[in-house]
């Protein structure tokens, strides 16, 4: 009896090039803590630093490649909205590196897991971008959340954190079995898990509807968890508030990015003959997110808290452009996602610089006079809050100028008037702290904030980005404009 001879699969190993070397270098690391008998967090750093600059090396070479990949199996598709996210992602989690080296031996919490738990989580974040298929976008999910859980529970002395943690990791299995269920359904209907192959199903009329309809549902509801889009977003205030500060920099920042770019895929490939009929929901779902955010946020007193209730609302920014559907909102939507990154890791790295005496600046009221005693960290801060309030002429005011043009070019000029609402509400407590930080009286008892080299670095970054992109922002823009594609 001869057996029959199987075919070898082909796989580009360029496709998964970045993943590779993150994955490889948070093996290394772990293996190197566990087994080094004296550990030198600095050398950890340099490494994942290395990793994440090497990741980025073979993003720009697929970049430079004449033709879009789909590698593994049709499993993986490199195209210019995978390539831009993942630069966002590497961009964000090289920052949160350097923001959060001083800020985690402050809090005598710079364990080496932080470094492979990080590539870990980034490689997962890259991952997802890049999915084209949605048994790989569920398991590139599901390494990020796995490895987001254990970052948000690192201090393990703090009962805050460990709540928040539990509190993740609970509503994130739960959110990730709404979205399995979803994402079987879609099989159900269609016989199809590749993303283009169910867009073919869905437009040649071949779909069972029946099933289809409930598969749409249920995986908007898994990615609007991702994301912290209301309804969905109640575990968003709780989890930022507790993870330590420079960890939920980079959770604001690149999980929402990277599941923004799996949202995008999904929606306009997978179900775009359908967005006539998903496009009101998302529709109300921005609405109601840019709106109940910026109002929840003015009540707020703890600044992790009220950043936390920022982040919600800008999802509902980002929905514009999911919501204009096409080009032009896909295009404004990626370079929302890359200012907004900018300005949360910058936010978030300036309360964690506060951290002193074995706590941080968390009440409102605690940065009162701040602008006296330290003049560049509170113009810093106020630069990053300007930005996310959406005034001129910082990145944020372009990124909400992007999407907003966008949508009112797809018709969509209702939502636009609630984003400009929305806009002013959130104005108002972003004015709050600049007015305690430059308009207030310190305490009498108040110390200067210092921020160690690392962290400057990260700082300068953000900072001196979020201004240049607020002046000429065209030329990413149009870069953005040129990864508005999807492939595979």
């Amino acid at each position: 009896m001869s057996v029959p001879i199987q075919a070898t699969p082909e796989i580009v190993w360029r496709s998964i090039g970045p993943v590779l070397v993150l994955a490889g270098a948070a093996a290394l690391t772990l293996l190197w803590g566990a087994f080094a008998r004296r550990i030198r967090r600095e050398r950890f750093a340099i490494l994942t630093l290395a990793a994440l600059g090497g990741a980025g090396f073979l993003t720009f070479d697929l970049a430079r490649a004449d033709r879009e990949i789909v590698g593994m199996q049709g499993m993986v598709a490199v195209d210019g909205v995978a390539l831009f996210t993942n630069l966002v992602l590497l961009l964000a989690a090289g920052l949160t590196v350097l923001a959060s080296f001083d800020y985690l031996s402050a809090r005598r919490i710079h364990r080496f897991e932080f470094y492979p738990l990080l590539l870990l989580a980034t490689a997962g974040m890259v991952l997802l971008a890049s999915a084209a298929n949605l048994i790989l976008l569920f398991i590139a999910l599901e390494v990020l959340s796995l490895s987001l859980y254990v970052l948000v529970g690192l201090a393990r002395a703090d009962g805050g954190a460990q709540e928040a943690s539990m509190k993740y990791f609970l509503l994130g299995a739960f959110s990730s079995a709404i979205l399995l269920y979803g994402i079987a359904l879609a099989y159900g209907a269609t016989g199809e898990t590749s993303i283009s192959a169910i867009a073919d199903a869905v437009a040649g009329g071949t779909a069972d509807l029946d099933l289809l309809w409930p598969a749409v549902a249920l995986v908007a509801v898994g990615f609007a968890f991702k994301v912290g889009a209301v309804p969905f977003h109640m575990w968003t205030p709780d989890v930022y508030q507790g993870a330590p500060t420079t960890v939920t920099g980079f959770m604001a920042a690149a999980t929402k990015a990277a599941a923004f770019a799996a949202l995008l895929r999904v929606f306009l490939v997978s179900f775009g003959s359908l967005q006539f009929d998903w496009r009101p929901a998302l529709w109300l779902i921005a609405i109601v997110t840019m709106l109940l955010g910026s109002v929840v946020a003015i009540v707020q007193t703890d600044v992790k808290r009220l950043l936390a209730y920022s982040s919600i609302a800008h999802a509902g920014f980002v929905l514009i452009g999911v919501v204009a559907a096409d080009r032009q909102g896909l295009a404004g939507s990626l370079f929302y996602l890359l200012v907004y990154a900018l300005m949360t890791i910058g936010a978030f790295a300036l309360v964690a610089a506060t951290f002193a005496r074995g706590s941080e600046r968390l009440d409102v009221g605690a940065w009162a006079g701040l602008g006296r005693g330290s003049p560049v960290v509170a113009g810093a801060m106020t630069l990053f809050l300007v930005s996310m309030a959406g005034l001129p002429p910082t990145a944020g005011f372009m990124a909400k100028f992007f999407v907003f043009k966008a949508a009112v070019e797809a018709g969509e000029t209702w939502l636009v008037l609630a984003g400009v609402a929305a806009s002013v509400i959130a104005a108002f407590f972003y004015l709050r702290l600049i007015v305690a930080m430059w308009m207030q009286e310190p305490e009498p008892s108040m110390e200067p904030v210092t921020v160690g080299m690392p962290a400057g670095v990260a700082l300068a970054v953000t900072g001196l980005a979020t201004l240049a992109l607020g002046v000429y922002p065209q030329a990413l823009m149009d870069l953005a404009r040129t990864a508005a594609v999807f492939t595979g």
